[in-house]
C-alpha cells in the first residue's frame, strides 16, 4: 500500500458501540471524503485507519467489516494488551505521521486537521496531544511532566488520596499552567497523541514490557529524549469517556498499574530508586491489607472487604517485579482504552 500523511491506529476490546462512535467522528471531520479506492481523505491529507482487534467477543470485527469496510482490520484471536496491539499495527504504519486513538473517543470537528497542520509548520515537534474532555464536557487531565521519584511515592500514599491536590500531584498534572493555552510539555496521554513517522523510526516502537500503563509515558520520554518536543495543543479537542475496557480483573489491574512505574523507573532512573519505589509501593499494599482486614472484622460490608483482600493479597504475591515477559499475560483477559 502507497504511504499516507497520517495512519491512525485504534486498538479495540470488546466495546463496540464506542469503536462505531470513534469510527463515526472520523468520518465526520469537515471535508472527509472517501475516493473509489476508499482511502479516506481529510482535506489535504491522506488517512489510513487501522483497526486491532483484541479477541473480542462483541461483535466489534463485524461492525468494521459491514460499516467501515474502508478501515483496516487486524484481528488478533488473544488479547494482546493496548501495547502490543498498538504495535502490531504500527509494524505496518509508513505515513508522515500515527496518531494512537482510542475506541472511547470521539474526534471533535476538524481536530485531526488542526493536528496535521500544527505538526507540518512544526519539525521539531515529536508527539502532540489535543485537549481532552470527559463525557459529560469537563476538562480531563492530559498533559504531564515526567515523574520525579518524589512524585511517584506520594501518589502511592494514603496522604495523596486525603490531599489530591497536594504539590507533587499539581506539578505531575501540570495544574499549574491554564489547560486552554498551547505549551510544551513532557509527554501526553496515550488516549489521543500524533507522533513524528521520523521520531518513531529513531527511537522504536511501544516497548512490550508494558502490557498497559505506562507505555506512552516511556515513548515520549524516548523521544524527547531523541531530541524532538511534545506539544499539548487545547485548541484540537476530542471526547474521551475513558476506561470502558479497563473495567477489568481487580487484581489484574493493580498488578500492571504499579508495575509499569516500577518498570518505567528501572528503565530511566535506575535500579535503586525503582526498587525503591517497589518496596513503598507494597508497603502501601500491606497497610491496605490491614485496614481492610480491621474492616472486615468490625462486620462493615463483609462482602466487599473479602473482595479487597483478595486483591490486595494477590497483589502482595505478585511482589510487583517487572520481568520482560510482563506482556506475555493475555490470559489474564485484559486490554485498556485510557490513558
Amino acid at each position: 500500500m502507497p504511504p499516507t500523511d497520517l495512519d491512525i491506529v485504534i486498538v479495540n476490546w470488546n466495546v463496540r458501540d464506542l469503536l462505531r462512535a470513534c469510527l463515526e467522528s472520523i468520518l465526520a471531520t469537515p471535508g472527509a471524503q472517501l475516493d473509489g479506492r476508499g482511502t479516506l481523505h481529510l482535506g489535504q491529507y491522506t488517512v489510513r485507519v487501522y483497526v486491532v482487534d483484541n479477541a473480542s467477543t462483541d461483535g466489534s470485527p463485524d461492525i468494521v467489516r459491514e460499516t467501515f469496510p474502508w478501515a483496516q482490520l487486524i484481528e488478533s484471536d488473544v488479547n494482546l494488551g493496548f501495547t502490543r496491539g498498538n504495535n502490531l499495527a504500527l509494524r505496518r504504519c509508513q505515513g508522515r505521521y500515527v496518531l494512537l486513538l482510542n475506541p472511547d473517543t470521539r474526534v471533535l470537528g476538524d481536530a485531526l486537521i488542526v493536528m496535521l497542520d500544527y505538526m507540518e509548520s512544526h519539525p521539531d515537534v515529536g508527539v502532540l496531544g489535543p485537549r481532552l474532555y470527559y463525557g459529560d464536557g469537563t476538562v480531563q487531565s492530559s498533559r504531564r511532566r515526567f515523574p520525579t521519584l518524589g512524585m511517584a511515592l506520594m501518589e502511592s500514599t494514603i496522604l495523596h488520596q486525603r490531599f489530591p491536590r497536594n504539590r507533587w500531584a499539581l506539578a505531575y498534572h501540570v495544574d499549574d499552567v491554564p489547560a486552554g493555552i498551547e505549551q510544551k510539555v513532557d509527554w501526553v496521554v496515550g488516549a489521543c497523541m500524533m507522533v513524528r513517522g521520523e521520531a518513531m523510526r529513531a527511537v522504536g516502537l511501544l516497548d512490550e514490557r508494558f502490557f498497559m500503563y505506562s507505555e506512552e509515558l516511556d515513548w515520549c520520554r524516548r523521544i524527547v529524549d531523541a531530541g524532538w518536543s511534545t506539544v499539548y495543543l487545547p485548541r484540537a479537542e476530542v471526547v474521551h469517556y475513558e476506561g470502558r475496557s479497563s473495567e477489568q480483573a481487580g487484581a489484574a489491574r493493580h498488578i500492571h498499574f504499579e508495575t509499569s512505574k516500577v518498570l518505567y523507573f528501572r528503565k530511566h532512573h535506575g535500579v535503586w530508586k525503582a526498587g525503591l519505589l517497589r518496596l513503598f509501593l507494597l508497603a502501601g499494599y500491606v497497610f491496605r491489607l490491614g485496614e481492610e482486614m480491621a474492616k472486615y472484622l468490625l462486620g462493615h460490608r463483609r462482602s466487599l472487604r473479602r473482595t479487597r483482600m483478595a486483591v490486595y493479597r494477590q497483589v502482595l504475591r505478585s511482589r510487583l517485579m517487572p520481568t520482560d515477559a510482563m506482556c506475555g499475560t493475555s490470559h489474564l483477559g485484559i486490554s485498556r482504552v485510557e490513558g
